[in-house]
């Protein structure tokens, strides 16, 4: 029997009373939940790479087949939806296979690497100076020459060891780059140097990367400052945000490492592990995540706590990690770190004391031109007692511009870089 209109205009009436009903009990329970936590997108690749041992006598066979092995690795990895961002390879400390060569052949075999590195699109990390041996300061000045004649290679110099801070090598890496930024175009030579300290073999990212072990061996590092601030996006506490970072590293890190592990089993590479820190971008600042957290600029009171949160944070997954694994803040690499540094809200001591409680000592940090050996010396060895103290890596990547003074800006070219104001140094903002 066909209802008739009056019933058919009852039932729609019931229908919409009961549909506002039930959207009123919706909203009031989503009221009283606690705030979801966002989905966490896939982080980016920043990098795959490779650990060889470098031989004089064959040297274009290993980087072909090991840009093949990268290759095939960065396939993989975008068949399941990552965006990788470089390839990477790293040898091992380079004064063992430049022994008993003359300057001159040391520099021709760079440069024909260096030519290799630009052929298959990848960088070359040539492994730090003054890790062993008694020719530290011969060892330091070839680095120098190394990577002011070339593009693609990148080196470091270890300032500790088991005896704790090594300071001729302090001193060794100081005159590095003060030679640096005098002698490359807009003394950019210094973004491929780093100061190690404490720094493990297999880390992913450059320029500290080095390995002491037997080489076709790799490790991932990710750009995942932005699955850091969705996490924490909203989180009503501390606690939330950092079980959310936890959650968000822990399904993100055993996704990367399955297929890591895919790699291994496949081409026989052995895979050491993920490097979990949160490195930045251009466009994904984990300054950005911090201030989520703190809930004020960076540098204010507050920022201690959330750099020390997201870093503990880390700790907890349980995945094969490698390098630093911590939080890092390369001011010169993130736009958030970059406008507080300008600000003067950031500050080289401040810098230092957020690495008590995470991985980052100073990174890409712009310096007066007229910066002494004898001040980088200084600076880079308060990061290595910091480092010895608490036995943790720290690293130091400092750039003093040439021509330029206190309330100048930086004129790299880059890409990875973004420019910034040279601030005075500590101690000199009021000697005439």
């Amino acid at each position: 029997m066909r209802p008739s209109r009056r019933h058919a205009v009852g039932v729609r009436g019931v229908t919409f009373a009961a549909a506002l009903f039930f959207a009123a009990l919706s909203a009031l329970a989503q009221e009283a939940a606690p705030p979801k936590a966002p989905s966490n997108p896939k982080p980016h690749v920043r990098t795959i790479t490779a650990f060889i041992n470098l031989d004089r006598s064959q040297y274009q066979l290993q980087m072909a087949e090991t840009a093949k092995f990268l290759g095939y690795a960065q396939t993989v990895f975008e068949s399941r939806g990552y965006t990788v961002e470089t390839l990477r390879i790293v040898t091992q400390p380079f004064p063992q296979y430049t022994k008993g060569l003359s300057t001159e052949d040391a520099l021709r075999l760079f440069k024909d690497l260096d030519g290799l590195a630009e052929q298959y699109k990848v960088r070359l990390a040539i492994g730090p100076a003054y890790l062993s041996g008694d020719d530290g300061d011969a060892q330091a000045d070839l680095l120098a020459a190394i990577l002011q004649n070339n593009k693609h290679i990148f080196g470091s110099l270890a300032v500790t060891n088991d005896a704790g801070i090594n300071w001729p090598a302090v001193h060794a890496a100081a005159r590095v780059m003060k030679k640096l930024s005098e002698t490359t175009e807009h003394s950019e030579g210094n973004f491929r140097f780093a100061v190690n300290a404490n720094v493990p073999p297999y880390a992913a990212f450059f320029p500290g990367a080095y390995h002491t072990g037997n080489g076709n061996q790799f490790a991932i590092g990710l750009a995942s400052a932005g699955l850091v601030a969705t996490a924490v996006e909203n989180a009503p506490d501390l606690a939330t945000a950092r079980r959310r970072i936890i959650d968000a590293f822990f399904s993100a890190g055993f996704d990367v490492e399955d297929l890591a592990q895919r790699i291994d089993r496949e081409q026989g590479w052995i895979y050491m592990g993920v490097d979990l820190s949160p490195a930045p971008s251009k466009d994904s600042s984990i300054g950005a995540a911090i201030e989520t957290i703190s809930k004020q600029p960076l540098g204010s009171s507050g920022t201690m706590t959330a750099v020390g949160l997201i870093t503990s944070a880390l700790k907890e997954v349980g995945v094969h990690r490698t390098g630093y694994s911590g939080l890092m803040l390369p001011v010169l690499e993130d736009p958030l770190l970059a406008e507080r540094w300008n600000q003067g809200r950031v500050s080289l001591d401040a810098l230092l004391g957020y690495s008590s409680v995470c991985a980052t000592g100073l990174d890409t940090i712009p310096l007066p031109g007229d910066t002494t050996a004898d001040d980088l010396a200084r600076i880079i060895g308060d990061v290595g007692t910091l480092a010895v103290k608490w036995n943790k890596p720290l690293s130091a990547r400092l750039l003093p511009i040439a021509g330029k003074q206190a309330g100048d800006r930086t004129e790299f070219t880059d890409p990875y870089l973004m420019n910034g104001l040279i601030r005075p140094l500590p101690g000199k903002e009021q000697v005439q």
